[in-house]
């Protein structure tokens, strides 16, 4: 939503000055008339100068805060911002036209060039408000909220969040130890999903996004420190009251009536890159989908005359923050592979929690070939067009190997989406370790940028046809 903003920002700068131009010159009788403004000869300098001020804005928009979450905000903060950000805008404008001898640019000019970009950009943030209402109370765009304090501070941003449906929240629990306030907390008729010492476990087996902390910080610092720590290593973002600790990443501060929160999170996926990435996927693996078609067809005579089975092999996989979410590829093993997997336990050739044999006796003649390929990998990009994975992330793992995993610091691949490959699928795939292949997804996450995606889906094609590591 936020790059939206950005692009909804830009067309209402740029529709402001050509309106605010109409109305106060269409009714001129001498000097620049509507005509004459529509046929003002356009020059490079003009060109320049102008998108010089948009970037000047666009980076006045940004330092105002408009492109900060807004999940939190009350609407009459976002008027203010907005009203705030146009003013300062109007005021760069003016300054710039006296600068450089823009004559068309005056008072009248300004405040109609103020007046229409508010509106415009109030219109636009409310009617993203409400098509967001519809989507979350449809149950889209849900993020779960874990509230860390059973305090009276604790249950009352409970409250707000849980009665403001646009907000798009569900609450995963409380989190506390007992105290002598846990009685009243009792009678409010929340529930605690566990206490400090059970909170890694919970958030190992359920889905949580981000974490609310109400503790009061002067005698709970140390246990609160631990507790964020915590979190970052699984990914989850973190709210607090103030910025008391030390944290890599900090990015959004957001307000709840009297609850001003700053919000952190372990990886800076949420940059504007973020929505071009989901864009890329939906445009490129719908025209994969298209363009592979006539594989998709030859797979299946394939599979069907030389295999029993089913065409596809689908499996719960462990997606974003922990969702769960069937994955697709093509059958390329017997069709009771998963059964008979327990009795090869003692052949697997890889570390950690990870199974791989590299002539895996339930895999089918047709089967190595597809696997060989990576064929078997493209009824995936239905996973990605669904929104369940991206093309470029750490691969999606199974409920099976994740359950197996002993180090926390390695589930935080999963606060980002799964993807079909990844810097482990162009470094050797199989014949990385285990704990190298973790350490590559971490590097991928800190080092994330859509040029990095671009260079793993460079590099996947020679990896591909070099079949390394594919077994």
């Amino acid at each position: 939503m936020k790059n939206m903003a950005r692009l909804f920002d830009l067309f209402a700068l740029i529709a402001s000055f050509i309106l605010a131009g109409v109305v106060a010159y269409s009714s001129v009788s001498k000097g620049l008339t509507f005509d004459r403004l529509m046929g003002v000869r356009i020059t490079l300098g003009n060109c320049f100068l102008f998108a010089l001020l948009l970037f000047t804005w666009h980076i006045l928009f940004d330092v105002c805060g408009l492109y900060i979450s807004k999940r939190l905000t009350m609407g009459r903060a976002v008027i203010l911002e907005v009203c705030k950000a146009t003013l300062l805008a109007s005021a760069v404008l003016l300054a710039s036209a006296r600068a450089f001898h823009i004559g068309m640019v005056n008072g009248r000019f300004t405040v109609l060039f103020c007046l229409s970009c508010t509106a415009l950009m109030v219109f636009g943030r409310f009617a993203a408000r409400n098509i967001l209402l519809v989507l979350r109370r449809r149950g889209k765009n849900t993020r779960f909220l874990l509230v860390v304090g059973t305090n009276a501070r604790a249950l009352d941003f409970a409250n707000q969040v849980t009665n403001r449906l646009e907000l798009g929240y569900r609450l995963a629990g409380f989190v506390d130890d007992d105290w002598a306030g846990i009685a009243a907390f009792e009678a409010s008729g929340y529930k605690r999903c566990c206490t400090f010492p059970g909170l890694a476990d919970f958030l190992r087996h359920n889905v949580v996004d981000e974490a609310a902390i109400f503790l009061p910080l002067k005698s709970y610092y140390e246990h609160a420190a631990q507790l964020v720590s915590l979190c970052e290593e699984h990914g989850i973002g973190i709210r607090f009251n103030q910025q008391v600790f030390n944290l890599r990443k900090a990015y959004q501060d957001l307000d709840l009536d009297e609850h001003s929160l700053v919000r952190a999170v372990a990886t800076s996926t949420e940059a504007w890159p973020s929505i071009l990435k989901r864009v890329l996927d939906v445009v490129i693996s719908a025209l994969l989908l298209v363009a592979v078609a006539p594989v998709f067809a030859v797979v299946a005579v394939v599979l069907k005359f030389t295999s029993p089975g089913p065409l596809f092999f689908g499996q719960l996989r462990m997606g974003l923050n922990k969702r769960q979410f069937k994955m697709y590829k093509f059958r390329t093993m017997v069709a009771n592979a998963e059964q008979l997997q327990e009795k090869l336990l003692s052949m697997n050739e890889m570390s950690g929690p990870a199974f791989k044999i590299k002539n895996d006796p339930r895999v089918t003649p047709i089967g190595r070939i597809l696997r060989k390929t990576s064929i078997d990998e493209l009824p995936q990009l239905v996973n990605v067009l669904m929104g369940d994975m991206s093309l470029v992330g750490p691969r999606a793992m199974s409920l099976r190997d994740y359950g197996l995993f002993e180090q926390d610091w390695q589930r935080r691949r999963f606060c980002v989406k799964p993807g079909i490959t990844c810097l482990w699928q162009v470094n050797g795939r199989s014949t990385l370790a285990f704990e190298q292949w973790m350490e590559l997804d971490m590097q991928y996450i800190d080092k994330w940028s859509l040029w990095l995606d671009f260079k793993i889906l460079a590099l996947t094609v020679p990896a591909v046809l070099r079949g390394t590591g594919a077994t």
